[in-house]
């Protein structure tokens, strides 16, 4: 009877050692547990704090140097717009300054992104033309297709420069201007390449001359955007009917073309219409441009968006995309009707 009672306490003390055991075990699995989990919280916020001041100092580097002012506290040499009240950048004198300032909102953030993208397509349209479709079409093709890319790529990448380092300083602002007049004038002339070439594909005396008076046009006008009295702000009117003007001239091209072969076809075939849509789009914009709507009607309100340099260049960008389907449009239809015939040089019909 002892001996059962014996064993059964001894039992007891054995369950109880071994619970106890089991206690002091999941305590310090727990303990552990709790160890690491606070380890790893502190970790996290300690890693989180690190990213945060990481970050705000790039951002105070980033952003060290200059603020935004207002028109009236910029340099003479800046003074362009008296219509965009606030927003502008002060002069940085520094190109890598000027290169930051791309990611920056003020006054010339929409002039320089529009054109920007805009040279980021063309490029991108330029190397699908050249390297994708390479089996329907000739490098002839591809080298009068080039003109028209090249100068809207130019005229694109000056622009974007000239308005990154307008701020720079006097002489390179000036420097960048002149490329950015230069550059309309390269678009210009590149942009008639392709519609001459197809327009007059079977006169070659007709397409070698109005190239020609194109090219004299593009050089006079490229020379006079050189003169630095030309890109003074009161000269503006005159810049833009100067570039208006190069542009209008190639409305003798196309009324010739008009007069041999018809009104009907110079629409249908021609591709007449949209090159009448790329000129409205481009003197709208000029026009714009010049008369600086629609800040001059709400001063202070276009400072940062919707200001009439920004709508300019939307419908440059614009107005080069119509012209390039509507050189496809031509090409495709003076392609498909084969060799021009000795006989008929023009190979229009009278009507």
């Amino acid at each position: 009877m002892e001996a059962r009672i014996f064993s059964s306490e001894s039992r007891c003390e054995s369950k109880s050692v071994n619970h106890n055991s089991d206690n002091h075990d999941e305590c310090s699995n727990a303990k552990i547990g709790c160890t690491e989990s606070i380890f790893s919280h502190d970790f996290a916020s300690l890693a989180q704090s690190m990213a945060h001041s990481a970050e705000e100092f790039v951002r105070q580097v980033w952003l060290r140097g200059w603020q935004l002012v207002q028109f009236a506290q910029l340099p003479a040499w800046m003074k362009d717009n008296d219509f965009l009240v606030r927003g502008h950048r002060p002069a940085l004198n520094s190109y890598w300054s000027c290169a930051k300032s791309i990611f920056r909102i003020h006054t010339e953030t929409g002039n320089i992104w529009t054109h920007l993208l805009g040279c980021v397509l063309f490029v991108t349209i330029w190397g699908s033309f050249m390297f994708i479709a390479t089996e329907s079409i000739q490098w002839q093709d591809k080298l009068v297709y080039s003109a028209f890319f090249t100068g809207a790529v130019i005229c694109l990448g000056f622009s974007c420069v000239f308005h990154t380092l307008s701020c720079h300083s006097l002489k390179v602002s000036r420097f960048a201007n002149k490329l950015d007049y230069a550059g309309i004038a390269i678009l210009t002339i590149g942009s008639f390449v392709p519609y001459l070439y197809y327009t007059f594909y079977c006169d070659f005396s007709a397409m070698i001359g109005y190239l020609s008076l194109i090219c004299i046009l593009g050089v006079m006008s490229i020379c006079v955007s050189m003169l630095d009295v030309f890109a003074s702000p009161r000269f503006r009117s005159v810049r833009a009917g100067c570039f208006i003007g190069l542009g209008l001239s190639g409305a003798i091209p196309a009324t010739h073309y008009a007069v041999f072969a018809g009104w009907h076809s110079a629409v249908e075939d021609g591709s007449f219409g949209w090159l009448v849509l790329m000129a409205v789009l481009y003197i709208s914009g000029a026009l714009l441009y010049a008369l600086r709507i629609p800040e001059r009607c709400f001063p202070g309100h276009c400072d940062i968006w919707f200001q009439s340099h920004q709508i300019f260049h939307v419908f440059v960008v614009a107005a080069a995309m119509v012209h390039y389907y509507g050189i496809a449009k031509l090409s495709d239809y003076r392609l498909s009707r084969g060799d021009c015939k000795p006989d008929q040089p023009l190979n229009f019909t009278r009507t």
